[in-house]
């Protein structure tokens, strides 16, 4: 039985904005299972939704997907906090702020405000994955966590180049996790999108662990004249999240201070 789930969980993480059509042949390949173990998973999926198979007799994500979405974004009671305080700061900056988590090694967009000013950010969006490596939202969330894990995640995931910036060695990200993670904050100076920098901080809960990161994006032009002042309202803003959530900072640090 855990194997099959397992099997089902490969076959789901197949579908991407590159590739988002499988046939049964192609998933046996890319698997490594008999074709008729792939029909037989791709028709099970389809039979309840979450899978849709065309009239040529390939497959794509079923709207069931879309509906299990809604109910968990729906009844994150923290993602709303969060929207709150990213409506202030775009309405403070007119830039875009984004709220992300992370999901089997990769950040995953869960709420995205575009800005007001020109410039829009067309790589990112809710449901949006990423490699966490290569963003401050990614870094924010690496660096609340176990070394090991880490490692794990890249040994499965790799650290690929997205711009000339991007962090690429393990040294160079332990040292930057361990920056990140002293400081509390992260930056993103075109390390995933060329010509665009970000500031992301973490969102902690009521036992001070570490939710999501949420992080403001702006043009390189723009952000090296305000940078600090982006940095600081961040910080503001997750550490106003936090607080609603029943995170206390000041009880949270002495706990730490004692180990």
């Amino acid at each position: 039985m855990l194997g099959t789930v397992q099997k089902v969980g490969e076959v789901l993480e197949l579908f991407t904005r590159e590739h988002p059509e499988w046939g049964v042949t192609e998933v046996a390949r890319a698997l490594g299972i008999p074709k008729s173990s792939a029909h037989a998973l791709l028709a099970t999926l389809s039979q309840i939704g979450l899978l849709k198979r065309g009239r040529e007799g390939r497959y794509r994500l079923g709207f069931r997907v879309l509906a299990l979405a809604h109910v968990l974004l729906s009844t994150s009671s923290w993602r709303e906090e969060a929207r709150k305080a990213m409506e202030e700061l775009v309405a403070r900056f007119g830039e875009t702020t984004h709220l992300a988590v992370l999901e089997c090694g990769r950040v995953v967009y869960v709420e995205k405000l575009e800005g007001t000013r020109a410039v829009k950010v067309a790589t990112t969006g809710i449901g949006v994955e990423l490699p966490a490596h290569c963003s401050a939202v990614g870094k924010v969330l690496l660096a609340h966590r176990p070394w090991e894990e880490v490692l794990s995640i890249v040994e499965a995931r790799g650290l690929p180049a997205l711009t000339p910036n991007t962090i690429t060695t393990l040294d160079e990200l332990k040292t930057e996790l361990q920056a990140v993670r002293e400081r509390g904050y992260a930056y993103d100076i075109e390390e995933a999108v060329p010509e665009l920098c970000c500031v992301a901080a973490p969102i902690r809960d009521h036992t001070g662990e570490v939710i999501a990161a949420l992080s403001l994006s702006v043009p390189f032009y723009r952000f090296q004249e305000r940078k600090e002042e982006y940095r600081r309202a961040v910080l503001e803003a997750t550490r106003t999240v936090s607080e609603r959530l029943g995170h206390l900072e000041e009880a949270w640090t002495r706990s730490r201070s004692r180990f």
